[in-house]
């Protein structure tokens, strides 16, 4: 810059930090396009992942369609966004709560022993049941928390890692000095 005249001096600066003011903001809104804090975490404190998701390539194939969260068993489950309670009940012996959210989205949860009925309107961080022992590949008691899409017009069912719903704060660039 020592070659560069004061009025050029000025203006590169000035474009430095357009640049970098811009770049913030294309970053916030890249971080928060979808909408920020509208889900959070159904255990408390925040658990441990002991299995990640593992998007089966057919729905009919293996794979592992949620997360495993490590937990307690007696623990409290909380309903990770606002819905409607659409199930409360057992499925192949393991008590299950599904909820249903806006945009087609159905988060499960499980083994979970409801304290919902359903039908119920519930918003994040609801209580939905408390946590029971006996998930298969968990030392400990885990939480399976799974979620989908449900079929549109133009799509079928598809299973996504819960885990994106979760949104982290958003990431803003600050000017150099």
């Amino acid at each position: 810059m020592n070659g560069l005249g004061k009025p050029h001096r000025r203006r590169l600066i000035s474009i430095v930090l357009g640049v970098t003011g811009l770049l913030g903001l294309v970053a916030e809104q890249s971080v928060s396009a979808a909408p920020h804090g509208e889900y959070s975490w159904p255990l408390q404190p925040r658990p441990a992942v002991e299995r990640q998701f593992d998007k089966p390539a057919r729905d009919w194939l293996p794979g592992h369609r949620g997360v495993d969260l490590a937990g307690a068993a007696g623990q409290a489950v909380l309903a990770a966004g606002g819905g409607i309670v659409v199930f409360a009940g057992t499925v192949a012996g393991k008590p299950v709560v599904s909820i249903d959210h806006p945009g087609g989205l159905r988060t499960t949860y499980e083994p979970v022993r409801a304290e919902v009925p359903v039908g119920l309107r519930v918003g994040r961080g609801t209580r939905i049941g408390t946590l029971a022992a006996g998930h298969e590949g968990c030392a400990a008691a885990c939480l399976h928390w799974g979620a989908r899409r449900e079929a549109s017009g133009h799509s079928r069912r598809e299973y996504i890692d819960p885990l994106g719903l979760l949104h982290p704060t958003p990431l803003r660039l600050k000017p150099v000095p």
